[in-house]
């Protein structure tokens, strides 16, 4: 029978694979046992490069007290660009002008913050921050450039320096300029790479991952989200670092890229809001091609804020003061110049000095803050300045408390002694001052004392206590009751003034004269009060004299919510000299809340209500021009809430007080 193979054949067939299956074991054993990766390392080391970048933690919320979300954060998108990677490159200024040109179809804003114009002729921006100036400043202290040299001159410089030739046009050569600027500006301060763009779009993000520039990266970012268009003033807002911050904030380990509050509580608890960024090294072929990521810290996110206002209330605070105003504004025998330019309200819960409400009007929209600042700084209104915590403002007729209690206490007056109000104090010849009422009756209130001269908000009864205390004892009582102080509160305010002989002397160099006392006495001449701070004076007296530090802040939780890693204790400033007298004031400011008292809008309120009104004169020619101020607290038995409201050319506290109502 014929034979398919032969028995040689198969012997060469199994010796062959014999030998391979040797080589291969062999290769194997070497590569396993002896090969280190020593060549590899050494080709990569020479073809690779790895960046280090920061990862940002999720920034911490906002909340009210009552855990209602304020400020949240989202997931985003940044375009950053390596100026190292970049100028590898040798058509660097291409690559930056088609990015360029790309993020403006898109429609993207992108950072340029050089000082020029965008077209010939060239000149610097009119509107030049002094963090620009700044920034400039370092470019020619850099460059050894003269500090005085034109825009003009400038571009054709750096037009020379960065390789731009006449094949380029100026409107190319000053985009490309601005970002090899900003470029520039990081590399100062070694800190690398450049957002170029922030919260850009999936659409612009897909291109760029397609198109794959050398030097251009995405990284994944965060912004806040404002889930109400109310508290604003409070809120804050937060943005990138300015070098005069970054020489602060680098010292706590953040980036020069970092964002930081910029304003309210934002900024008074970045601390915790912050979080801790993290670390990862990237390593890059020379191609851009991604060979390794290695995280080397994790980054830890940011606490949270529960603030001590209730969002709900806020809301009625604010809605109800611009209702008002627009009220007052809607009359048509206002004059223009007559119109109401601000106002504000602040609600205070009287046992332990948390803000319940802080309106300021007029206010602004934080999602849109970004597009609208310079609209708004140059608005004649300022609706950036918060008038509840920095704004001064005399106190009028709601500083007789104050009056009261000094004649009290230094047994000036008791609780009977009575004096007869004519409508005129005339105790000084040839300057009458009038009460109120003498302009409706042309006469006087008759008998009062301090309780009713409290009720019926008699201008005589203080003028005649206020010439007997003078000056120290109504200015030693005034910051007993923590004016011209600050009140403990996060945020920045105004310490506001007492009227004192040494300011006035400061002030206007004239001296004191009977008269300064005399209208310090009812709330005039040179007190200058915040609201903040007379809504914790009510709530002083409401309390029975003990001055709480006010606080913002209900409390501050973990990350995930779970524990409450710092509550701020209730802090008392100390009590008010002569408290035990309080009891006949509450009794005055009850009666004024009542039928026939200034406030009488109260007297058939569900809720008992002690107040005060206050008229502030600003001008003899009209009456429209007066600010109201009203403070009030409640229950009046047994008082839980305090509340102040000025509103500027409001006309009187009888006027606004609904918005407290």
């Amino acid at each position: 029978m014929h034979k398919f193979y032969k028995p040689s054949r198969i012997v060469l067939l199994f010796v062959v694979m014999g030998l391979l299956l040797a080589v291969y074991m062999t290769a194997l054993y070497k590569l396993q046992i002896f090969d280190t990766g020593d060549e590899e390392d050494i080709w990569l080391a020479k073809n690779a490069t790895t960046q280090t970048v920061t990862l940002t933690a999720d920034r911490g919320d906002i909340l009210d007290r009552n855990g209602v979300k304020l400020v949240t954060t989202r997931a985003s998108y940044n375009v950053t660009l390596s100026r190292e990677k970049l100028l590898d490159q040798d058509n660097i200024n291409d690559i930056i002008l088609e990015l360029v040109h790309d993020a403006v179809d898109y429609d993207v804003n992108y950072i340029d913050t050089f000082p020029v114009t965008v077209g010939a002729p060239f000149t610097y921006v009119s509107d030049m921050t002094g963090t620009q100036k700044n920034r400039l400043q370092d470019y020619f202290e850099y460059f050894s450039l003269d500090e005085g040299i034109s825009a003009s001159d400038l571009i054709v410089w750096m037009k020379g320096h960065y390789g731009l030739d006449y094949t380029t046009s100026l409107p190319d050569a000053r985009l490309i300029i601005g970002i090899r600027y900003e470029l520039e500006l990081r590399h100062f301060v070694s800190m690398n790479p450049y957002i170029f763009a922030s919260d850009v779009s999936t659409d612009f993000v897909t291109l760029l991952k397609i198109t794959n520039p050398p030097g251009i990266d995405i990284e994944m970012s965060a912004v806040r989200v404002y889930h109400t268009k109310y508290a604003a003033h409070l809120l804050g807002y937060i943005g990138l670092l300015t070098q005069k911050e970054y020489e602060k904030y680098k010292l706590l380990g953040y980036s020069y890229s970092s964002t930081v509050g910029k304003g309210g509580v934002e900024l008074a608890f970045e601390q915790y809001l912050h979080g801790t960024d993290g670390t990862q090294d990237i390593t890059t072929s020379d191609n851009g091609t991604v060979i390794d990521v290695n995280t080397t810290t994790l980054p830890i996110p940011g606490e949270n804020v529960f603030m001590s206002i209730d969002i709900g209330l806020q809301e009625v605070c604010e809605d109800s003061l611009a209702a008002k105003i627009d009220v007052i504004n809607s009359d048509t025998d206002r004059a223009e110049e007559d119109r109401v330019t601000g106002g504000a309200v602040v609600v205070l819960d009287v046992k332990t000095g948390e803000v319940l409400s802080s309106c300021s009007y007029p206010t602004y929209d934080l999602s849109t803050l970004a597009s609208t600042y310079n609209d708004l700084q140059e608005n004649e209104s300022t609706p950036l300045f918060n008038r509840a915590l920095q704004g001064r403002y005399n106190p009028g007729s709601t500083f007789k408390m104050v009056t009261a209690l000094a004649g009290l206490r230094t047994g000036t007056i008791d609780r009977s002694s009575t004096v007869v109000c004519t409508g005129q104090f005339t105790k000084y010849e040839g300057f009458p001052y009038l009460c109120w009422i003498y302009g409706v009756t042309g006469g006087g209130h008759g008998p009062e004392n301090v309780v009713t001269a409290l009720r019926d908000s008699c201008n005589y009864f203080f003028y005649w206590l206020g010439d007997l205390l003078g000056a120290d004892k109504l200015s030693a009582a005034a910051y007993d009751f923590g004016f011209g102080s600050k009140t403990g509160i996060q945020l920045p305010e105004d310490m506001g003034n007492v009227s004192t002989p040494e300011y006035k002397l400061e002030a206007t160099g004239e001296p004191w004269y009977a008269a300064d006392h005399i209208i310090t006495a009812i709330g005039q001449g040179f007190s200058y009060f915040t609201p903040i701070q007379m809504a914790n004076y009510v709530a002083t007296i409401a309390n029975g004299g003990t001055r709480n530090s006010l606080t913002i802040l209900s409390n501050i939780r973990s990350a995930d919510f779970t524990s409450v890693v710092y509550q701020p204790p209730v802090k008392s400033l100390g009590t008010v000299p002569g408290s035990e007298y309080l009891s006949i004031i509450q009794e005055g400011m009850q009666m004024a809340a009542s039928e026939d008292g200034t406030a009488e809008l109260f007297k058939d309120y569900p809720v008992p209500v002690a107040a005060k009104t206050g008229t502030v004169q600003t001008s003899q020619a009209s009456a429209n021009l007066n600010d109201g101020v009203f403070v009030c607290y409640a229950p009046a038995d047994d008082p839980e809430i305090a509340i102040s409201l000025v509103v500027e050319k409001g006309t009187s506290g009888s006027t606004i007080m609904g918005i407290a109502k």
